[in-house]
């Protein structure tokens, strides 16, 4: 048995919720020489650029989740002003892209999922994407973890589902059936002038928490099934660009549109590394 199919079984017997609560207390501890020792630690191993960074002193931060979800400074990101041209929403890696074909998502070669459950369950939720296409985009440890709108959008509804939290990496890619429909996640429904638009933000170990701007932290609630609406009474309304939410600690977020909705640029395939503004597929029409 190889090293990655050995650490993806290792997962299954974890306590992922009690330890991502742990992690998610030291995150907030404001105790100055435990905050720094973390935060410190945190960028000699990823080797995290700070030069990108709103502010590049690591010791200025409050507590490391302060630090995780830094702002960058201005201009450390060109967001494409095309607009027929679809923005990456954040910082990482494409996992994988294309078509869904019969209702399934590509997890890893050889290996799908569904749509309907990783947008809840709700058939009636994932039909207008039926045909579509998606985009899985990975952040790495390193990597800036605010997550912006790929284009102008309205949102209309958002749907919290409770579930695991595996590890998320290639490792856990390749060999967890189902793994982003088993995480816990926040699905977030938007109309765009590319038709549908599901973002989906997948929780991980330890993450400590998924945020929005509209709504602060929605993760960890009480666990169960959560659908909100927010076209009434004012709806609200992000452009291309946007911060529209942010991780507290990992992890991926998933694009899925309609058919003929976007093509992909060509030469995006798993591993291909992105960053946050920069053209990934033109819209239709």
């Amino acid at each position: 048995m190889n090293k990655a199919k050995l650490f993806a079984l290792s997962q299954y017997p974890l306590p992922h919720h009690l330890l991502s609560r742990i992690t998610g207390r030291l995150a907030e501890c404001r105790l100055v020489w435990l905050k720094n020792l973390l935060i410190t630690r945190f960028i000699k191993h990823f080797k995290v650029d700070m030069s990108e960074a709103q502010q590049p002193d690591p010791t200025a931060y409050a507590n490391f989740n302060e630090f995780f979800t830094r702002p960058l400074k201005e201009g450390a990101r060109e967001i494409t002003a095309d607009p027929q041209k679809l923005a990456s929403p954040a910082d990482g890696s494409i996992s994988e892209l294309g078509s869904l074909e019969h209702g399934r998502v590509l997890q890893a070669k050889g290996m799908h999922y569904s749509l309907t459950r990783l947008l809840g369950g709700n058939s009636e939720k994932a039909q207008p994407f039926m045909g579509g296409s998606f985009a899985t985009i990975y952040l790495s440890p390193k990597d800036y973890h605010r997550v912006h709108m790929p284009v102008d959008a309205t949102l209309q509804e958002t749907l919290y589902v409770p579930g695991r939290i595996f590890s998320v990496n290639q490792a856990t890619a390749d060999n967890v059936p189902g793994l982003f429909a088993r995480n816990e996640r926040l699905v977030c429904f938007f109309e765009t002038p590319a038709g549908p638009m599901a973002m989906i933000l997948v929780g991980a170990m330890i993450v400590a928490g998924i945020e929005t701007v509209w709504d602060g932290q929605v993760t960890p609630p009480v666990r169960e099934v959560k659908l909100k609406d927010f076209t009434d009474p004012e709806p609200i309304v992000l452009d291309k660009g946007q911060e529209m939410g942010r991780f507290k600690l990992g992890s991926t977020v998933i694009l899925v549109f309609g058919p003929d909705a976007v093509q992909w640029r060509e030469d995006l395939q798993n591993g291909t590394q992105v960053r946050l503004g920069e053209a990934l597929a033109e819209l239709a029409g």
